[in-house]
């Protein structure tokens, strides 16, 4: 489906294999802090999730990706979905899915602006300007009426992506949702402006109750007899990616439910964006590994900015693995690579003593059906109230010994 609106030429793609890498990437780039946003909304990422079989029609993500070109640039684009479900999404509207349907009325298909299994904060509403980005959310809208789908959702955009999301259904159509991650910060809370010079360092920050918890969560893993290795790009050999993928599955079926991703996507991740990726190895000291955690980071540089908590999995059960390896060895390596900000993903107060602290994300809703549109839109009000109680709350429990740090 091909449109003009104005001087805008507005193209809607089933297929993603049919977007250019180079128009796609470059529009990504330019928005800000775009260069270091990770691998999530590359082009190569996006396409990889497609063609692995991991997010297509069969799984319940139909691309219905939005594309905006002025004489002949790429000036917009969305990795817009239509979803037959809402797994995947980590900002849970299930509650809004049932009401529909106690009243007679279907919620799915409904259009959903993200990256499918990725609760990760960054662009995705991509615009070289604000005028382009308008017609893009006017396209997103129109397009969901005409296929005939309940609702719109972006998730985890950045608030500057959402300035027309403005409280009141009425207005604009679009609704603000606020929820709320954990995410460490290298920096010292005596000392804003000076990052912790090691692990040690980063301990004696914290109250001592909580160093004292992690010390000796650490010392039940050292006990066993593991240690840990850290790889990053091409230093994961396909030996690695491949026990990585079996920890990945096997943590997966043990919780009941058969992995998003397949090991068709991880092999694309290393043939394609292996520098994006670091993995914390646990093994014996024979070298027979036992666990691994896999961290995407912001960009491919030597010192990346941010790092970002992804997956993991173990073949043996270890007291306090889990902690080691998501949490303790990422840290450790964020710290000796000078990184900023290391992100644990969606929901979990148990980080918090961990000292990742709490830090607001933002989505934005828009329905279709007026009655529901304005039951919801008071309910995010209420909820929105709710989550800055929470918010406050959290802060009377900060791990730091001393004044808190602000927030996120």
């Amino acid at each position: 489906m091909d449109c003009s609106d104005g001087h805008y030429v507005i193209q809607v793609v089933t297929d993603p294999t049919e977007v250019a890498a180079a128009d796609w990437d470059n529009l990504l780039e330019a928005q800000p802090d775009g260069h270091i946003s990770g691998p999530f909304m590359r082009l190569a990422y996006l396409q990889a999730l497609h063609a692995s079989g991991s997010a297509t029609p069969e799984t319940g993500w139909s691309p219905h990706w939005v594309l905006v070109w002025e004489a002949g640039i790429l000036s917009a684009a969305a990795p817009l979905y239509a979803k037959t479900h809402s797994y995947g999404e980590y900002v849970f509207d299930w509650a809004w899915a049932n009401a529909y349907v106690q009243h007679g009325l279907a919620y799915y298909p409904k259009g959903l602006v993200a990256v499918p299994f990725t609760p990760v904060p960054g662009p995705r509403l991509l615009a070289r300007n604000q005028s382009a980005r308008q017609v893009l959310k006017e396209a997103l809208r129109e397009l969901a009426q005409t296929q005939g789908w309940s609702s719109l959702h972006v998730l985890f955009a950045p608030p500057g992506e959402l300035d027309h999301a403005e409280p009141g259904a009425e207005e604009s159509g679009w609704m603000p949702r606020q929820t709320v991650q954990f995410h460490w910060h290298n920096r010292h809370p005596a000392e804003k402006s000076r990052p912790f010079t090691d692990f040690e360092d980063f301990l004696a920050s914290l109250s001592q109750d909580k160093r004292k918890k992690i010390r000796q969560e650490r010392r039940k893993v050292a006990d066993a007899g593991l240690r840990f290795t850290h790889k990053r790009g091409n230093q994961i050999t396909p030996e690695d990616w491949a026990f990585f993928v079996q920890c990945y599955e096997r943590t997966y079926w043990e919780h009941g439910n058969p992995p998003y991703l397949t090991p068709t996507f991880f092999r694309a991740m290393e043939s394609s964006l292996a520098d994006y990726w670091l993995l914390c190895i646990a093994h014996r000291a024979d070298g027979q590994p036992v666990a691994c955690s896999l961290v995407a980071l912001s960009d491919t540089s030597a010192c990346p900015k941010v790092a970002y908590g992804r997956y993991w999995g173990a073949i043996e059960r270890v007291d306090c693995l889990h902690f080691e390896a998501c949490y303790y060895q990422p840290l450790q390596w964020c710290i000796a690579h000078g990184v900023t900000r290391f992100e644990g993903g969606a929901q979990g107060e148990h980080k918090m003593a961990r000292a990742l602290l709490p830090t607001p994300t933002h989505s934005a809703h828009w329905l279709a059906h007026p009655a529901f549109a304005d039951a919801v839109d008071r309910f995010l009000q209420r909820e929105g109230e709710g989550v800055q109680r929470y918010l406050d709350h959290l802060e009377s429990r900060n791990p730091f010994r001393g004044n808190a740090p602000e927030r996120g």
